[in-house]
């Protein structure tokens, strides 16, 4: 287990540094929050994993290792703060509003 647990670090460590290297504008948070996360998942996730599993199958708990931090690490992406890849606004200006007549009583 020992073994298993240094290449979940290692994986989660990778991850990490691949979402802030890869694409750094969609990570705003700070960047020991990222690698942190990464980490984190793909200790947690191995480790479920390895016990699922009943520790038969080292490289499935890896690869669930690897699955989980993706996923998790993904949770703080924010594309839409990307410099210069904010949505545009799909309705006319001052749509939302509904004019409402009221009838004198």
């Amino acid at each position: 287990m020992l073994v298993e647990s240094i290449a979940f670090a290692l994986v989660g460590l990778a991850t990490g540094a691949l979402a802030l290297l890869g694409l750094p504008a969609y990570f705003r948070a700070p960047r020991p929050l990222t690698v942190g996360t990464a980490l984190a998942s793909a200790l947690l996730g191995g480790t479920v994993a390895h016990f699922c599993l009943d520790g038969r199958y080292p490289v499935g708990s890896v690869v669930a290792s690897a699955l989980a931090s993706g996923v998790l690490t993904s949770l703080l992406a924010r594309p839409d703060l990307a410099a210069g890849l904010a949505p545009a606004h799909r309705h006319r200006p001052g749509a939302h509003r509904a004019q409402r007549r009221h009838r004198a009583a």
